[in-house]
C-alpha cells in the first residue's frame, strides 16, 4: 500500500473524539527465529481505527493479516511496539474486566456444569454464591440455554458450548465483547442461528462488539461497519458502512440485492489482498488453498 493510500485508510477509520476505542498508529512487531539468527516480523502496521460506543464492528482480512493480533492488543494480552490504543480516551495497559473475550475454542472446564463454568470468574471476583447463581442463570437464559444449567460440556453440542462461552463473558458485565472467529468451527445452520442470537443479545445489551471473521457474508450480516485489512503486514485498507438496518426482522436480508451489493464491494477490496497473501505463502512454501474459500 502506498503512503497516500495508507492516509486515506487512516482517515476512513477515524471518526470523532467520542469514540469508545481508538487505535492510533498502532504497529506490532515480533522477533522470530530464522536459522541461527533472529529477524523482526511486522504483524500489523500503523493501524488507525475508531469504534463508536455500542457499535458492532466486523473486521475481515486474508489469513495471516494480523486480525487476531489486533484483538490481543485490544484485550491487553500484548502491547503495541509503537502507537497506542485508547479505551474511553485512556491507554490500554493490560487486561481488564471491561473487556470480555470469546475465542473460537470454547475453553470450558470439563468438570464443571454450564452454570459452574459461568460462575468460575465470578468466584475469583469474590461475588457471593447467591448472586453468582443468579447471574449465571440470567445469562444462560439470555443465550437461550435455560434448563441446561446442570449439563456438563460433553453433554452439550458445539453451538451450546459457544453459547456458554458467550454467557461467561457477559456475566462480568463488560463494556465490550471481543470475538475472534467464534463461530468458525460450527456447521452452517448452527453458525447462522448463533449469528441471529448474537445480534439479539447485542440489541438487548447495547455492548460494543469487535468481531473478527474470515467470512464476508458473516461480516456484512453482523457488522454496522466492516473494516477490511490488507495482506501482511496488516493495515486498514477501508472501512465500509453497512446500512442494512435491523437484522432481527422476519425477512432474511441475506437474500436481498443490497446485501449482495455490499458483499461484492467488500470482496472487490479483499480480492487483491488475498492474492497478495497467497503469493507470499507460495514464496515461502506454505499452503494457500484455504484463503479464498475462507473469505468467499
Amino acid at each position: 500500500m502506498s503512503e497516500d493510500n495508507h492516509n486515506i485508510a487512516s482517515n476512513n477509520g477515524r471518526t470523532n473524539s467520542n469514540s469508545k476505542i481508538s487505535f492510533e498508529d498502532v504497529t506490532k512487531r515480533f522477533s522470530v527465529r530464522e536459522g541461527k539468527g533472529v529477524s523482526e516480523f511486522t504483524a500489523v502496521d500503523r493501524i488507525n481505527l475508531e469504534v463508536h460506543p455500542g457499535e458492532f464492528m466486523a473486521i475481515v482480512g486474508p489469513s495471516g493479516c494480523g486480525k487476531s493480533t489486533l484483538l490481543d492488543l485490544l484485550a491487553g494480552l500484548s502491547k503495541p511496539t509503537s502507537g497506542q490504543i485508547l479505551l474511553d480516551g485512556k491507554p490500554i495497559t493490560g487486561p481488564g474486566l471491561d473487556r470480555g473475550i470469546v475465542f473460537q475454542q470454547y475453553a470450558l472446564f470439563p468438570w464443571r456444569t454450564a452454570e459452574a463454568n459461568i460462575e468460575f470468574g465470578l468466584e475469583a471476583k469474590g461475588i457471593r454464591a447467591k448472586e453468582r447463581k443468579e447471574r449465571a442463570r440470567h445469562y444462560l437464559s439470555l443465550v437461550g440455554l435455560s434448563g441446561f444449567e446442570n449439563r456438563y460440556p460433553h453433554e452439550l453440542s458445539g453451538g451450546m458450548k459457544q453459547r456458554v462461552a458467550i454467557a461467561r463473558s457477559l456475566a462480568f458485565d463488560p463494556e465490550m465483547l471481543l470475538m475472534d472467529e467464534p463461530f468458525a468451527a460450527l456447521d452452517a445452520q448452527t453458525r447462522e442461528s448463533l449469528q441471529d442470537e448474537l445480534l439479539r443479545i447485542w440489541e438487548q445489551t447495547g455492548k460494543t462488539i469487535i468481531f473478527i471473521t474470515h467470512g464476508i457474508d458473516e461480516a456484512v450480516y453482523l457488522g454496522q461497519r466492516v473494516a477490511v485489512m490488507t495482506a501482511r503486514p496488516g493495515r486498514i485498507k477501508r472501512v465500509i458502512d453497512i446500512p442494512l438496518g435491523s437484522r432481527t426482522e422476519e425477512e432474511d436480508i441475506r437474500s436481498g440485492a443490497e446485501f449482495g451489493k455490499l458483499r461484492h464491494e467488500i470482496w472487490s477490496e479483499l480480492r487483491e489482498e488475498v492474492q497478495r497473501s497467497q503469493a507470499f505463502d507460495r514464496s515461502n512454501g506454505t499452503s494457500v488453498e484455504s484463503d479464498k474459500a475462507k473469505v468467499k
